[in-house]
């Protein structure tokens, strides 16, 4: 037989990979054009591919994995400003990386969430980011685990596990604005606003922290959970005055909470700051505009979208990294309403 009629082997990406002497998942990535991977290792893969004489077919790629450049952004509550904001640090981040986002709104719909979820799978997203909704079965967690698709939590996290994480120390955030206001001499400080779940209970931990700290007992009755939204704010701030009329301070659980206690506080001939002590937590971009302006906890919504976006990218690009958390440090940003 003559050599010339043996058909030769493929050269894959596979093989690309050991020529390099790095993972599949960044020659793939280098062949895509993206920016995550260093110059003087992406040229290494590059060379590679020339030594072996292998092409990259862009169209094959994109039939293989049907949206093998499409990261699924899923939120649970698109009417907060704060998920907006984080939004688009996470958008940013991606686009810059070459991925196109698919985002979704749960509504805080466990039903919903299972299904976005499952058409994300289908689409052979690249990598999955997700903001749970309240209620998320812990089963959960496998169950997408077990598709081996790059995924990272953010925001709100699902309890113990081995999982990537990005979100903000909620704890210490509410115990700077409790103290804050237990050092301004209030010594009866409501809570309001809140979904119960894992982000109400850390905000809670801070609160308690901070009156135990300045040796101020508890009041189970000056927590108002409610709706984290501005109905719930502005229920829960009359809640809390018909109750206590002489409560003069109050920690929301977000900024949303916060805006609608200003109204509560406004239909009652009371101004923030003036006639009582009132603190948001997000710092969302309306915080600073609102009448009067509040007082709240800094944790930089868009930058932590774009680090909760890093998070993903580093998984895509090191599959079997140890786990990631990261943490946003608040900082407590002064206005007029405390």
């Amino acid at each position: 037989m003559n050599d010339s009629t043996i058909p030769s082997r493929t050269i894959t990406i596979v093989d690309v990979a050991a020529e390099a002497n790095v993972s599949k998942s960044t020659v793939s990535l280098v062949l895509k054009g993206s920016p995550l991977i260093r110059g003087d290792t992406a040229e290494r893969v590059r060379e590679a591919a020339a030594k072996l004489g292998y092409v990259y077919n862009r169209r094959a790629g994109e039939l293989r994995g049907n949206a093998s450049n499409a990261i699924g952004v899923i939120i649970n509550d698109l009417m907060n400003p704060f998920f907006a904001e984080l939004l688009v640090g996470i958008e940013r981040k991606l686009v810059e990386a070459g991925y196109v986002v698919l985002m979704a709104h749960t509504n805080e719909s466990v039903e919903i969430q299972q299904k976005v979820l499952m058409s994300m799978r289908e689409q052979n997203a690249a990598g999955i980011m997700l903001c749970p909704v309240l209620n998320t079965p812990r089963a959960f967690l496998k169950t997408v685990q077990s598709w081996n698709i790059p995924f990272a939590v953010f925001v709100r996290n699902l309890g113990p596990g081995d999982y990537d994480f990005a979100g903000s120390d909620n704890e210490l955030g509410v115990f700077l604005a409790t103290t804050h206001l237990l050092d301004a001499g209030h010594r009866q400080v409501g809570f309001l606003g809140g979904h119960k779940g894992v982000v109400l209970n850390q905000r809670l931990a801070g609160y308690k922290t901070a009156l135990k700290k300045k040796g101020v007992a508890y009041d189970p009755d000056l927590v108002i959970p409610a709706t984290p939204n501005r109905q719930g704010g502005c229920d829960s701030m009359n809640t809390l005055l018909s109750a206590h009329a002489d409560v003069k301070a109050a920690v929301c659980y977000n900024d949303i909470v916060a805006f609608g206690a200003l109204s509560a506080l406004g239909e009652r001939g009371m101004r923030a700051g003036a006639d009582f002590a009132l603190i948001g937590f997000d710092n969302v971009l309306d915080s600073q505009h609102s009448n009067p302006p509040l007082t709240t906890v800094d944790i930089r919504p868009n930058e932590l979208g774009e680090r909760a976006a890093d998070v993903l990218l580093n998984r895509i690009q090191n599959p079997d990294s140890a786990r990631q958390t990261y943490l946003a440090q608040p900082q407590l940003v002064l206005r007029q309403t405390a």
